[in-house]
């Protein structure tokens, strides 16, 4: 009987989700073009590394070439967008020196590794471009889709690059941090394997260890990165991303077991009027307020509370029926007024205030959960032509 052959199992050094989604369709195609170059990288450099004969030094050579050719053709067309979109001068030359700086570092890594052992140059440049590619995507790439959809909403150039620095979403700008400094000391544990001439192979097997930690590290950032990727910055509750994800599994789930699921959509009265009247920061502040007081009336840990988009909000209410929402909706009105922020330019009440639309049945079609969402939207609809302040339940 022939001898089988185990053929090794690959893993991805870095995998796409949503998470990395910019908004910008040619950046994030652009990206994902990075990403299957990196994994194609990386499980050359992963063959070659098992292969103790070396023939895989022309794929190699190969793979590395296309990788670079593509990341210099990406940052060409990058530079070009924020030139075509008037974006600050600030952030297109911070941008652009990152992109230098890139294409040096991986290039001195790439030709040291004949002065380092396989395994650990390998492990240094998977690790490396890793870790620079989540700092690229949710760092500055990121904060220039923000700036260009801020630009294309009418704010100047430096409106919209001094509110990306101000920024709301502290815990992520911590988490990036994080990454920056684990990209930092990736490159410099690097670097030095480059320099190491004396006892090198023990020199690579403490870096090896140090890498392996760092990478430790990494694994547990992007555990917490998927958590915030599920959370809106301003108002820490759920996204719209996360809402719909939640939204459509609650529709499956109550289809299949025929029970009622509820929804509320949520819109603050007036709220354009509240931002001219007092300033966007203390629209913020009122739009955090709310989210806070609406999360406090849920009373399961099953309720999701998410922000829809702008000032308006939505919960997801499992096994609750119409009258179930309905109760709930006017819990959250009342909740609203009953923080008592001053709204002088309102036309609904001299509080702040919200309207809020209401439905809750068992699910007629096995759909994402588009018909409730339309059903409380027309709801909502008619709150505010009934004279806001107030909610409505849906006709069933």
């Amino acid at each position: 009987m022939e001898n089988s052959v185990i053929e090794p199992v690959y893993v991805n050094a870095f995998v796409w989700d949503q998470h990395f989604v910019t908004g910008l369709d040619e950046v994030d195609d652009q990206h994902q073009g990075l990403v299957a170059l990196f994994n194609e990288l990386s499980r050359a450099l992963f063959a070659a590394d098992a292969d103790l004969q070396g023939d895989h030094g022309p794929l190699l050579r190969d793979v590395f070439k296309r990788l670079v050719a593509y990341t210099v053709f990406h940052f060409t067309e990058e530079e070009a967008l924020m030139e075509r979109q008037g974006v600050d001068v600030r952030h297109v030359e911070a941008h652009k020196a990152l992109h230098r700086q890139f294409v040096q570092q991986v290039g001195t890594m790439w030709a040291a590794r004949a002065s380092t052992t396989a395994a650990a140059s390998g492990d240094g440049i998977t690790s490396f471009l890793t870790a620079w590619l989540g700092l690229h995507i949710l760092g500055i790439d990121q904060s220039l889709a923000r700036q260009i959809k801020a630009i294309e909403q009418g704010e100047s150039a430096t409106q919209a690059y001094e509110r990306e620095m101000a920024g709301h979403d502290n815990s992520t700008q911590v988490l990036l941090k994080m990454i920056g400094k684990l990209y930092q000391v990736l490159s410099a544990q690097n670097a030095e394997l480059v320099q190491a001439n004396q006892h090198l192979e023990d020199r690579v097997a403490l870096r090896t260890q140090e890498l392996a930690l760092a990478n430790e590290a990494l694994q547990h950032v992007n555990v917490q990165l998927k958590a915030y990727g599920r959370t809106d910055g301003l108002l820490q509750v759920a996204n719209r991303a996360y809402f719909n994800d939640r939204l459509e599994q609650a529709s499956a789930s109550a289809f299949r077991r025929q029970q009622p699921l509820g929804l509320l959509m949520i819109d603050v009265d007036y709220f354009k009027r509240y931002n001219d009247h007092f300033g966007h920061q203390a629209g913020d502040a009122c739009l955090q307020a709310i989210a806070r007081a609406v999360q406090q009336t849920m009373q399961r840990s099953t309720d999701l509370v998410a922000r829809y988009g702008g000032e308006e909000l939505a919960v997801i209410l499992p096994e609750v029926d119409a009258a179930g929402a309905a109760a709930v909706a006017a819990r959250v009105v009342a909740a609203v007024v009953a923080l008592q922020l001053p709204h002088p330019a309102s036309g609904a009440g001299p509080f702040v205030s919200v309207s809020v639309g209401a439905a809750g049945h068992v699910p007629r079609l096995q759909d994402p959960g588009t018909d409730l969402v339309a059903e409380a939207d027309s709801a909502l609809y008619q709150a505010k032509a009934n004279g806001r302040n107030r909610c409505v339940l849906a006709n069933g």
